[in-house]
């Protein structure tokens, strides 16, 4: 089988000030961000070790328009090496913390917060390839 790589991508009705928020909360630098006016076509944000991808909403009626999500109906796991420093961070920048800091039972440290339009964000030091199953 051939390496596969997974991008989330996500579409926000404001897409710059979901990049801002995003860097500020979160920790996501722009990778890329193709842009004009208002509208982002498509951004690329990095954090070590992954990346999303994202964009405006548009009015037009493309096919992908047609059949994406609406936004913020995301919910996605961040594996970050310092739970508490990340919490920190995102709850100066205004995150919504939906579940605070807590211990799992199999050995994480996680949290989870909203970000501005709704999507869901867990983080914690979970990583799941270094569990064998």
């Amino acid at each position: 089988m051939s390496e596969q790589t997974v991008f989330p991508a996500l579409r926000y009705a404001d897409a710059k000030a979901a990049i801002d928020w995003l860097g500020r909360a979160f920790g996501f630098e722009p990778r890329v961000v193709y842009d004009e006016g208002d509208v982002v076509h498509h951004a690329e944000l990095q954090v070590p070790g992954g990346m999303i991808m994202l964009g405006s909403v548009r009015g037009d009626s493309s096919e992908y328009q047609k059949v994406a999500p609406p936004p913020g109906s995301t919910s996605i796991y961040v594996v970050v090496e310092d739970t508490d420093a990340h919490h920190a961070r995102a709850k100066e920048a205004g995150a919504e913390i939906l579940m605070d800091l807590h211990d799992t039972d199999y050995g994480s440290r996680d949290y989870t917060a909203r970000d501005l339009e709704g999507n869901v964000w867990s983080f914690g030091t979970y990583q799941p390839w270094s569990v064998t199953h």
